[in-house]
């Protein structure tokens, strides 16, 4: 393990001496003067995937009904990999409409017991009425039972890369091991709206009608004209008011989610106050363009020895306006990296950093194909590699010890 590690480190070191320090300044700085009353949490901005503001953003908390937006993301998955279609039905079973009917006490559809339901519909119920008969509806015509689909939840979020997150229902009911973070909701919601577009639409619906019962979305963001246009509230004694929501402005998205509020009415000044917050205080620069040559990579075997990476997208950050500190760049990859390299192949990141916060962190590509090198090329990296292995080897060995 030490090598690899060495090498990431010293490519980095190597990229940051090479001159690229990034100014403007301060954003770690402006974000700690901000303050919310929210127990829990996070601004993000989505185009970048930069944290602008974090709360307490890795304590566990209950998600309540914003488990639904880990429940959307299940059926979505099925919808786009072929097996699900908006015209799939299911019936709602009568344990569906005890837990989550009318007479639950919850959130509900309203579905009548052993109907069919199209999928279209118990979607909308799901996102737009938070109906926990739709919820669980869901749950078991996909998975047969709601502790099936719970795996199947646990199993999306591990692969979407919600690393402390445990789902437990569809409904987001509480259970002591049903637990989430407020940095995995925004990371959850970043992927519904990057990875479903068309279908990310139904959480800015407004309203929606089922069974002759017409019902506001839950969002108080939705009716603030601010640009928004989801995700999810939730609310259960032991967890307070939490809210995912995102909103859209001048081109900008920014994501915000808060949790453990006292009231509905803080839910709604909190998340508000953090996205106007966002929208005014930082401002987008771009850093590269879309295919330019970010820096390079060293490469072993290859029928070249540095390796032009490049984005597949313009690579921008969010400053702070008219302020701020240096902000620095890195390129970390494990290397050097072996030919042969296809063209295209993700081989390295873009880290940006602002004080102790990561204001980028995306992919990087090769720009070009590595033929691997011929006998004479590949004995002397050979040779190279050997004898400057035990420098990474040493560097490696004295960071740990620091």
């Amino acid at each position: 393990m030490r090598q690899p590690q060495a090498a990431r480190i010293l490519a980095a070191f190597a990229f940051l001496v090479s001159g690229l320090f990034l100014a403007p300044h301060g954003i770690e700085a402006r974000a700690q003067e901000f303050q919310t009353a929210a127990p829990t949490a996070i601004l993000m901005d989505a185009g970048s995937h930069a944290v602008l503001f974090e709360k307490n953003a890795d304590e566990a908390t209950a998600p309540a009904s914003m488990a639904k937006v880990m429940t959307a993301e299940v059926v979505f998955n099925e919808i786009k990999n072929g097996r699900l279609n908006f015209d799939s039905e299911f019936v709602v079973s009568e344990n569906a409409w005890r837990k989550g009917g009318g007479g639950s006490g919850g959130s509900s559809m309203f579905a009548k017991v052993n109907t069919p339901v199209r999928l279209e519909d118990l979607l909308r119920g799901l996102i737009v009425q938070s109906g926990n008969d739709a919820a669980i509806a869901l749950a078991e015509g996909i998975a047969g039972t709601e502790d099936n689909f719970a795996r199947m939840m646990n199993e999306r979020a591990k692969q979407i890369g919600l690393t402390k997150s445990t789902f437990r229902n569809a409904t987001g009911y509480g259970h002591p091991e049903q637990k989430v973070t407020v940095r995995d909701l925004a990371k959850l919601a970043l992927h519904v709206i990057e990875t479903y577009p068309e279908l990310y639409k139904m959480f800015g619906e407004r309203e929606f009608t089922w069974n002759k019962i017409r019902q506001q979305n839950r969002n108080p963001l939705l009716f603030a004209d601010i640009g928004a246009d989801g995700l999810k509230t939730g609310n259960i004694d032991e967890a307070g008011y939490g809210l995912i929501g995102s909103a859209v402005q001048n081109n900008q998205r920014l994501i915000v989610v808060v949790n453990g509020l006292k009231t509905a009415k803080d839910r709604a000044t909190e998340s508000r106050k953090l996205l106007d917050w966002g929208f005014r205080a930082f401002e987008s620069q771009q850093l590269f363009a879309e295919g330019q040559v970010v820096g390079e990579a060293q490469v072993f075997g290859g029928n070249m020895r540095a390796l032009p990476l490049v984005a597949k997208k313009p690579v921008r950050v969010l400053v702070p306006r008219g302020d701020g500190e240096r902000v620095t760049a890195r390129i970390v990859y494990t290397g050097p990296l072996k030919a042969p390299i296809q063209k295209g192949a993700e081989v390295a990141r873009l880290q940006v950093t602002r004080g102790d916060m990561q204001a980028l962190d995306m992919p990087l590509y090769a720009n070009e194909d590595v033929q691997q090198g011929t006998l004479s090329q590949r004995a002397f990296d050979g040779l190279l590699e050997f004898s400057t292995g035990w420098v990474r080897r040493a560097f490696s060995s004295l960071v740990e010890s620091i």
